[in-house]
């Protein structure tokens, strides 16, 4: 029931025709398969890449870790300033 038969493709190409004309047609052809090319070649880049993800991934797992003299050198801390009281703006003005 969903194939294709012959005569569906026949009237397909005879509305394409009528649609486009018989000179635009092999333009919108030829147009297609370039795009479909680079589609093509662009998935191919793209899975070359996940490709060498993975090979640097691979070749990053034999590093060591860094031994625990290295780690523990002393580090700065961060001491926050004194703080001071909280006003109220509102007293401020009262008591003057």
């Amino acid at each position: 029931m969903g194939a294709l038969k012959p005569w569906h493709i026949a009237v397909l190409v005879v509305v394409l025709i009528l649609l486009f004309g018989a000179k635009r047609l092999p333009d919108a052809a030829r147009s297609l398969g370039r795009s479909l090319r680079i589609i093509k070649a662009e998935t191919k880049s793209l899975h070359d890449d996940d490709r060498d993800l993975a090979e640097k991934a691979d070749a990053q797992s034999g590093y060591q870790p860094l031994p625990p003299q290295a780690a523990q050198q002393p580090q700065a801390t961060y001491q926050a300033p004194p703080q001071q009281p909280v006003v109220d703006p509102v007293q401020r003005v009262r008591d003057n």
